[in-house]
C-alpha cells in the first residue's frame, strides 16, 4: 500500500469533483475546491474519519470492497479505478463485462435524478446503486452479500422478497426471471456464474426447476408495474430502462402518470426518502445485493 501516493489520488480527485457532478446543491458558503471530505465520505458509504484518515496518509489498508465503493463515490472511471486498488496494495480488478464499477456516465445520471426513483443493476439482477427514492419506494437493496445479490435467487429462496408485489403477479414474475437467468446463462456458458446460479436454484427451489426446464425465453416485464409498500399502500409506476451495453448494467427509472393517485404516492415517498438520507421494493429489470 503506498500511503502517499494513495492520500495525495482521492485529494485529486475529490478536488475535482464539483457539486453538480454528484447531484449535491453548492450552497452560498461553499469555499472548498470541489467536494467536501465528509460528501465524499457519505458518497462512498463510509464514515468521514475513515475517508480523511485515507486522505491524510494514516488510514489502514483498504479492503477491495472499500477501495470499489470509493472507486464509484468519486465517480472514477476503469482506468482511475484500477490506479486506486494497485494504490491501496491490490491487484487490479480482472476487466469482465457485468462487472460491479458502474460507469462514470451512468453516476452522473443517477445523480441528477434525486427526486425520482431510480436505481443501477447488474446483468445477474445485483442492485449496484440506489437514490434515495428507489430505497423508499422499494427498500434498501444494496445490502445483500452472495447470491442473494441476485434477484432470481431472492425471488426462489426468500418468500419476503415477494412481498413488494401482487401475488397476481408472482407466477409471472418468476417466469421472467428465470427467462432472464436462461439468457445469461446462454451468453455466458456453462462456466460463467449465471450457469453456476442456475445449478444453486435448481438444487433449492423446485419452483425454480419446473420453470427452468420449461425452456422458455424473451420473456420481459410490462413497463407498467404494480407495487406494494407498507406505507402507502399500492401504486402503479411505469419502469423506463437505459442499458450500459460496455457493462450489461440498466439504470432503471420508476414514475407515475401525473394527477394520479399513485403519482402523488411517489412525491410523498420522495420525501420520505430525501429525510431518511439527510437524517440518519424493485427487483425487475434486465438486469438486476452487504453495502461496501
Amino acid at each position: 500500500m503506498n500511503r502517499s501516493e494513495l492520500a495525495e489520488f482521492l485529494r485529486a480527485r475529490r478536488e475535482a469533483l464539483q457539486p453538480e457532478d454528484v447531484g449535491l446543491p453548492r450552497g452560498p458558503r461553499r469555499r472548498v475546491r470541489g467536494l467536501r471530505r465528509e460528501e465524499a465520505a457519505e458518497l462512498s458509504g463510509m464514515s468521514t474519519d475513515y475517508y480523511a484518515r485515507l486522505e491524510r496518509g494514516n488510514g489502514p489498508q483498504p479492503s477491495e470492497q472499500m477501495a470499489a465503493a470509493i472507486s464509484r463515490g468519486l465517480r472514477l472511471s476503469l482506468t482511475e479505478r484500477d490506479h486506486l486498488f494497485l494504490l491501496a496494495g491490490h491487484s487490479a480488478p480482472r476487466r469482465v463485462v457485468r462487472g460491479d464499477h458502474v460507469s462514470p456516465g451512468l453516476m452522473r445520471i443517477i445523480d441528477r435524478l434525486q427526486d425520482t426513483p431510480a436505481q443501477i443493476m447488474g446483468g445477474l439482477g445485483e442492485t449496484l446503486v440506489q437514490a434515495a427514492p428507489a430505497m423508499a419506494l422499494l427498500g434498501d437493496q444494496t445490502h445483500y452479500i452472495g447470491l442473494a445479490r441476485c434477484n432470481v435467487y431472492r425471488w426462489f429462496t426468500d418468500a419476503s422478497s415477494r412481498l413488494i408485489y401482487p401475488a397476481s403477479d408472482h407466477a409471472v414474475n418468476g417466469r421472467v426471471f428465470t427467462a432472464q437467468l436462461h439468457r445469461m446463462a446462454a451468453r455466458q456458458g456453462p462456466h460463467g456464474q449465471a450457469a453456476a446460479l442456475a445449478r444453486e436454484l435448481l438444487g433449492r427451489s423446485a419452483e425454480f426447476a419446473a420453470i427452468w426446464h420449461d425452456h422458455q425465453v424473451g420473456l420481459t416485464f410490462n413497463s407498467e408495474k404494480r407495487v406494494i409498500h407498507p406505507e402507502v399502500g399500492e401504486l402503479t409506476v411505469h419502469c423506463q430502462i437505459l442499458l450500459d451495453p460496455d457493462q450489461e448494467h440498466s439504470l432503471l427509472t420508476f414514475t407515475a402518470t401525473p394527477g394520479t393517485e399513485s403519482h402523488e404516492k411517489l412525491r410523498l415517498l420522495a420525501i420520505i426518502g430525501n429525510q431518511r438520507m439527510t437524517g440518519g421494493l424493485a427487483d425487475q429489470g434486465q438486469g438486476h445485493g452487504q453495502k461496501n
